[in-house]
């Protein structure tokens, strides 16, 4: 079975890439300083530094990990190349929730990337599942637990 691709912006490709290198080059060194330090202490049974610096370590090693899988199966969305006729990853959309008469940004991206809390929703989620391919003008329904919600597309930019 094929890994799924793992849809990034450039955006968020750097910022992965850049965590990555933070995690290998400098938090790697502290963490071993920490253990080495801890080690200097003597028994390692009783010494909760050391436990704690080896967790440290564990988590640091598995988000590496994790890091590495997501670059491994990465697809590039450049924003530049993006069509802004209809949305798409990478594009900035404004839009108006009809009921409620008020409008929302966000910028398309893959689940990677997604935070609703920064304004970057998935192509994935039921919002941007119903955005994507739409055009300025049209108005989309978005089946949630509250019922049928409805967005009209304002206007698509490039997010950068």
């Amino acid at each position: 079975m094929e890994a799924k691709k793992n849809i990034l912006t450039y955006e968020g490709l750097k910022a992965l890439e850049d965590e990555l290198q933070d995690l290998k080059v400098v938090r790697r060194k502290e963490v071993s300083q920490k253990i080495k330090e801890a080690r200097e202490q003597g028994d390692l049974s009783e010494n909760a530094e050391y436990d704690a610096a080896k967790d440290e370590q564990r988590d640091i090693e598995a988000r590496i990990e994790e890091i590495e899988k997501i670059l491994k199966n990465a697809e590039v969305f450049v924003e530049e190349e993006v069509d802004l006729d209809k949305i798409n990853i990478g594009c900035k959309v404004r839009i108006l929730d009809v009921e409620e008469n008020e409008e929302l940004e966000y910028k398309m991206v893959g689940s990677t990337e997604a935070n609703s809390l920064k304004g970057k929703i998935s192509n994935e989620s039921p919002v941007g599942k119903a955005l994507i391919g739409a055009k300025k003008g049209d108005v989309v329904e978005v089946e949630t637990q509250v019922g049928i919600l409805k967005y009209k597309i304002l206007e698509i930019e490039r997010s950068n």
